[in-house]
């Protein structure tokens, strides 16, 4: 499952490499499409050959590091790194061991990012989706339901970023001028949230 969410991963952000950086022109360097693309297909060419899921997200996270610019190497690259220290070992997943993923994945671009909610970045996106992960398997869901509440989440809160003042990296800079205009980084996180459902469902199938 880890291993098709990372190739769903490259493959949306491959197809969504122009809306992203478009996204990006107005409030950064119009580049994130083109960084997060270069980065997944460097992740692609260099995973590890292993069933350790830890030793997998590990091996996103250094890609990431490595070979995305701007603020969204660093951040993506300490969401996969934290999600997948308490995964080190591990060949098989619960459902509780998603939600772990995400939780763990979020605390470390807050402190990474020293930023949180309503501050119009990946978390906006990131953090509604652990939230539904987590109810939708508490109220009795099953993993795809989850994972559907979770993208649903996560493309509310990217939508949410529209309306709100930029207060974190270079779309801070523009003050109101970063009014109006969605978030990329939380949208390239809700294309990261969908492509985990979109995997899980093509392995149910």
């Amino acid at each position: 499952m880890i291993r098709r969410w990372i190739e769903e991963m490259a493959s949306v952000l491959a197809e969504n490499r122009a809306c992203l950086s478009e996204l990006d022109s107005p409030i950064g360097d119009a580049d994130h499409g083109n960084n997060m693309e270069r980065g997944f297909r460097a992740v692609l060419a260099t995973l590890p050959e292993t069933e350790d899921i830890g030793a997998l997200l590990k091996g996103v996270a250094m890609t990431l590091i490595s070979r995305v610019g701007g603020a969204a190497g660093p951040l993506y690259g300490t969401f996969f790194l934290e999600a997948g220290k308490p995964l080190a070992g591990k060949t098989e997943l619960t459902p509780e061991d998603v939600v772990q993923l995400f939780e763990n994945g979020v605390t470390g671009i807050r402190k990474r990012g020293r930023s949180d909610t309503g501050m119009k970045t990946m978390l906006d996106a990131l953090v509604p989706a652990a939230d539904a992960l987590r109810s939708t398997l508490a109220e009795g869901g099953d993993l795809a339901a989850a994972l559907k509440a979770a993208t649903d989440a996560a493309e509310a809160g990217m939508k949410g970023t529209i309306p709100m003042l930029a207060q974190r990296g270079r779309a801070s800079y523009l003050g109101e001028r970063s009014v109006g205009h969605q978030d990329p980084g939380a949208t390239s996180s809700y294309l990261i949230v969908r492509a985990l459902g979109d995997a899980v469902e093509g392995i149910s199938r």
